[in-house]
């Protein structure tokens, strides 16, 4: 783009802004635009998958390894399919959820700059701050659920009675490690909730911490059913992390408390100001 281009392309986003400055759009520009950015994120989605299919005999060696250890160590345990397309679909399948999750900064940013527009201020600083916030831990509870799954998996088949055989299809075996991980991300991501549900001011932080004894049994049971481990342990080692990002939570939202107890206050007190000063003669109005 030449620099009279530029120029060109600021002086109609100046006079678009003056003939429209509340930046309104018709319906079939709005349209339009949504065609674009879903267009924009097929196509990086496409790419992932692309990706996906040239990755998926390592990814799914790693993700078969637990069942192989287990038949190593004398039992039988193996990973079937029960038809002749199985493998072909589960490839599908699979490098598709691939796709999604390498260009999910491509449709996260494209939804982001859909919706942005519509937003005000405070608004955008409220849905960047849980963005910021929530996608990295969501990674990290992807990547912790990564490194308990093997031993999830040997506590399940542990259940496995003598002389019986644990042979899941891939399809159900790869929706298992697939539910794992996402309980992971989620459960990392509900502290954020509970910040973003506090300042919306539907959650007080004095209510969390008056159930608190509600608060650790939520806690401990996600960690039982998100990261089953052989022992006790293993469950207290997955809630560490549960536990600090609660803890964190809800010193925010006591923060949260005070700043609105004082801004009431403040409101309440100017009130009472402009009642006791009585009402303003003609010529101040």
């Amino acid at each position: 783009m030449t620099e009279v281009d530029e120029v060109a392309r600021r002086t109609r986003r100046r006079r678009r802004r003056r003939d429209n400055p509340t930046g309104e759009m018709p319906l079939r520009e709005h349209l339009t635009e949504l065609r674009n950015r879903l267009l924009k994120s097929a196509l990086a989605v496409a790419v992932g998958m692309v990706i996906g299919f040239l990755v998926y005999q390592p990814v799914m060696a790693e993700l078969f390894r637990p069942v192989k250890e287990i038949a190593s160590q004398g039992h039988t345990a193996a990973v079937a399919y029960d038809t002749v397309a199985s493998p072909f679909d589960l490839m599908l399948k699979v490098s598709m959820f691939i796709g999604l999750i390498l260009s999910s900064p491509v449709w996260l940013y494209q939804i982001w700059a859909f919706i942005v527009p519509g937003l005000k201020k405070a608004e955008k600083k409220y849905a960047l701050g849980f963005i910021a916030a929530a996608v990295p831990l969501f990674i990290f509870g992807i990547a912790l659920g990564w490194l308990v799954m093997p031993q999830a998996v040997q506590f399940f088949v542990g259940f496995t009675p003598e002389g019986g055989a644990n042979l899941p299809t891939a399809s159900v075996y790869i929706s298992f490690v697939t539910r794992l991980y996402l309980a992971f991300g989620v459960a990392m991501v509900l502290p954020v909730l509970l910040v973003g549900l506090n300042m919306l001011g539907i959650l007080p932080g004095r209510t969390i911490v008056h159930h608190w004894r509600i608060t650790v049994f939520v806690i401990m049971l996600i960690a039982a059913i998100a990261a089953p481990g052989a022992d006790a342990i293993s469950m207290f080692y997955m809630a560490i992390p549960l536990v600090v990002l609660f803890g964190v939570a809800i010193v925010l939202c006591l923060w949260g408390d005070r700043r609105r107890d004082r801004r009431q206050g403040q409101r309440e007190m100017d009130v009472e100001a402009e009642l006791a000063a009585g009402p303003k003669p003609l010529d101040q109005i």
